[in-house]
This record gives C-alpha cells, structure tokens and sequence, in this order.
C-alpha cells in the first residue's frame, strides 16, 4: 500500500520575507559637490587659509595661552628669557646686552655646525647644512602687512595725540583735573621707581596677575566692587562740594 505523499511545504512565500531580511540597507548619496571635490583631491574638512583677522585673533589666543599658563613650559621659556632680558638692561648698556646675545648665539650656531661637518666627515654622509630648514623660511615682511599695522599706529597715535590736547587745553575741567591727579601720582611714582624697574614690574604683572584673577575671580571683584563704591562715593561728594568740577549736562 502506497504511503501518502506529504505536502512540500512552499518556501516561495517566505522568499520575500529572507530577501528583505537580507538585503543591505543602501548608504546615503553623497552631497552634489562632494563627487566633485573628491575628483579634484580636495578635502573639506581641511583648515582653509586663515584671513586677516583671523590670523589676529590667533595671535591674540596665543598672547592669551602665555599669560594664562596653558603651556607652564611654553610660558615659563618666554617669561624667564623676557625677565632675564629686562634684568641685564638693568646693569648694562642696551649696546653691550645685544653684543652678548648675538655672541652667545653665535656660539652655539658655530659649535653645531662645526660638530655636523665633523660628524658627516666620519661617517662619509652628506647630510647638507643644519640649519637649511630655517634658511630656506621665508622672513621678508610683505607690503600690506607693513602698511596694514602702519594704519593701526598710525590711527592710535593720532588718538593718543587728540586725547591729550584736549586734556592740556582744558575742554573738559574734569577730566583735565583728573588728569592732572594722575601726572601728580605719576611724579612719585617716577621717584620711587626708575623706567627699568616699572618695565620689569609690568612684565612680572603680566604673567601672573591674569592667573591668579583666574583662580580668586569671585574674591577679586567682591573687594573691587566694594572699593568701586567707595571711589564713587567720595567723587560725588567732591563733585557736590566743587561745583566746577561737575560736567554739563548735554
């Protein structure tokens, strides 16, 4: 007797099914303009040539890195030279500070290229000059860089310039007596202190008033604040007692 034939079962049903399974996910199309600067070998996530200002405000990020010890090797280098500098002005002539530099480098530029020759003559190489990378550097200032930070002088001088004759001639009582306050501080000041020795305290300033403004800002502009009141308090009662001194209303 003939066994029953059993059903297939059918697979083409769940074909679909597998298929989708299966099938990759296709990947996103890529922009228009990207074929194209893939064509021309050009990467867009490359830096592209930094403007004007651009190079300003780093130059400024930098200055800002030095005084805020990003770097405490970086700053520590450019802090002692500076400092060192200062003090050698302080006990010989600028002629003579810049002669000793200048021989000092000398020294050691000389020495190492003394040294390379010898040590390419024993080994028999042709190693080329020590210093091709630095001779080859391009240091010549460009012309619109001359006259863009000759414009920058220039409009600062001219601002210095209108400032003080308006302070010498009085156009506002005020502010000319203020300054006249500060010239008379300044005489002490100057007898207290030579120009080297204030250069040497700006520079110290400098490199460690930012810092620690950094770590105490809440402490400093609480006293600030508080000394702030008190300036402005005793000004406006001298103000009240010296009606000269009192600005005309606009």
């Amino acid at each position: 007797m003939a066994e029953p034939i059993s059903a297939v079962p059918d697979s083409s049903a769940a074909e679909p099914a597998i298929k989708e399974e299966l099938e990759p996910v296709p990947e996103p199309a890529p922009a228009a303009g990207s074929k194209w600067l893939e064509s021309q070998n050009i990467d867009p996530r490359a830096d592209a040539e930094p403007s004007g200002d651009a190079k300003g405000a780093t130059t400024a990020a930098r200055v800002l890195d030095l005084v805020y010890w990003k770097d405490p090797k970086v700053t520590g280098g450019v802090f002692g030279g500076l400092l060192v500098l200062l003090l050698s002005l302080t006990f010989y002539s600028v002629l003579s500070v810049v002669a000793y530099l200048i021989l000092a480098l000398l020294t050691v530029t000389i020495s190492f290229r003394v040294y390379k020759n010898v040590l390419n003559a024993v080994q028999k190489s042709n190693d080329g000059h020590p210093f091709k990378e630095w001779l080859d550097q391009d240091i010549n200032i460009s012309t619109d860089t001359l006259n863009k930070y000759s414009d920058k002088v220039l409009s600062r001088v001219n601002c210095i310039t209108n400032d003080v004759r308006r302070l010498i001639l009085v156009e506002d009582l005020v502010d000319s007596v203020k300054f006249a306050v500060l010239m008379w501080l300044l005489t002490y000041v100057g007898a207290w202190f030579n120009g080297m020795t204030l250069m040497i305290l700006a520079l110290v300033g400098a490199f460690t008033l930012p810092k620690v403004y950094e770590l105490y800002q809440p402490q400093i502009d609480q006293y600030v604040g508080m000394a702030k009141e008190q300036i402005d308090g005793v000004v406006s009662k001298v103000k009240d007692k010296v009606p000269l001194l009192k600005k005309k209303e606009e």
